[in-house]
């Protein structure tokens, strides 16, 4: 019975200890922005915060979690990078059909965290496992350079 801290609450859930964090966080925290796309760790979609990096939590066993901290996008709008990354996203329109954006900006946000000021190419690196069907990847680094204080460039979709 693992005990982490689930967006700043003490947590103890008893599950097996390889069940997915995602099925943890989902299916009995009842946390839901947390999404299911690939199983594999290759979409992005189910990406939360474990110790402020980014992880994939469909990968991720609930063994791996115990005396950590987990954050998910239910607890962005009380992150004050959180909250930029959201505001930015609202800004630029990032969204289309939304399926991914909360891995989304659970990724932009821990980039920020780590380079306030990214480059180009640090916004691919960290934003590379991060699939977003719909395209939108020009609004995604307009909103992060946004978020981060730089001119956003002219978004291309």
């Amino acid at each position: 019975m693992p005990t982490f801290t689930l967006n700043g609450q003490s947590t103890t859930l008893d599950l097996p200890d390889d069940m997915p964090l995602l099925w943890a966080i989902r299916d009995v925290a009842g946390l839901t922005g947390t999404k299911f796309g690939c199983g594999i760790a290759q979409c992005g979609a189910c990406t939360v915060h474990l110790d402020g990096e980014a992880v994939r939590s469909c990968v991720t066993p609930l063994a791996a979690v115990a005396g950590k901290k987990v954050v998910t996008i239910e607890a962005m709008a009380q992150d004050p990078v959180g909250q930029k990354v959201q505001a930015a996203w609202r800004d630029i329109d990032v969204v289309q059909c939304g399926y991914c954006q909360s891995g989304q900006v659970m990724s932009a946000t821990a980039l920020l965290r780590a380079k306030p000021a990214p480059t180009d190419a640090d916004i691919d690196s960290a934003m590379a496992g991060n699939i977003c069907r719909c395209g939108t990847y020009g609004r995604i680094r307009a909103a992060i350079k946004l978020a981060a204080g730089q001119p956003p460039q002219e978004p291309r979709s």
